[in-house]
């Protein structure tokens, strides 16, 4: 299906939304942050979507926010290009960024969003704010530095610093690096992995684990974990899945 900017392919109980306009290199603009958001709502709505794999068309990811609506930016007009890549930072479904080129500034941040990121050898994570004189946005920084640490986020943001994909995979700013022609494929059968559980299950442990960040110790964490536990034990699902389990240990 496509919208405007945006294709989105559904498989598996995954759907694969592409960035598609490679002329400008997907950059973020206000046409581009219309198209994710209205493509995000039909996602959200399709009760068969379980996981989402973000993606750009060739040959890059998203080559940042459009210069020339940068130059005229105040905070009203960038909270809104900041909106193509918060939408997908807000929904519950679980989120793999396929990172098949060049990730820049607010494309890096669409990155970033993502719960988890795959990159391709020939990724490029380019922060590259500081080298046209503009502070970074969009949570940049925060973001950079809870997935990756302090010392590579100053590497890549004040330093100048850019990753492809087998370093953006040493410093952990990546889960993995992959080849090339590997990207969709592993990201799809990672994301099919998470479409498999129960929707509802997926999303409520999905923030069970960003939640974590607020809890201190592992008493209070053993906590915050029993009652959904104790609720997914009552669930339809379990049952199913449990007497599965039990009948294919009976016949191993």
């Amino acid at each position: 299906m496509l919208m405007g900017l945006v294709q989105v392919d559904r498989k598996d109980g995954v759907a694969t939304l592409t960035l598609n306009n490679p002329t400008e290199r997907n950059t973020m603009t206000a046409e581009m942050v219309a198209d994710i958001t209205e493509a995000m709502n039909d996602i959200e709505a399709d009760q068969k979507v379980g996981a989402i794999v973000v993606t750009g068309a060739a040959p890059a990811f998203c080559a940042g926010a459009n210069l020339g609506n940068l130059a005229e930016a105040d905070g009203a007009s960038l909270t809104k290009i900041y909106e193509g890549f918060l939408r997908i930072a807000r929904t519950p479904l679980p989120t793999i960024a396929a990172v098949n080129g060049a990730a820049v500034g607010a494309g890096m941040n669409l990155a970033l969003c993502c719960d988890v990121r795959i990159a391709a050898q020939r990724a490029k994570f380019d922060t590259r704010f500081l080298q046209i004189g503009l502070h970074p946005g969009g949570g940049h920084t925060w973001m950079f530095r809870n997935i990756a640490g302090p010392q590579a986020t100053m590497a890549a943001v004040i330093f100048g610093e850019i990753l492809d994909g087998a370093e953006a995979e040493r410093v952990g700013l990546v889960y993995k690096c992959v080849a090339d022609d590997q990207l969709l494929t592993v990201a799809h059968a990672m994301a099919a992995r998470a479409a498999s559980a129960p929707r509802e299950l997926a999303i409520i442990t999905k923030r069970t684990i960003q939640e974590m960040a607020n809890v201190a110790t592992h008493e209070q964490a053993v906590a915050k974990e029993l009652e959904p536990q104790v609720w997914t034990t009552r669930q339809p699902w379990f049952a199913e899945r449990l007497a599965a389990l039990q009948s294919r240990i009976k016949k191993s």
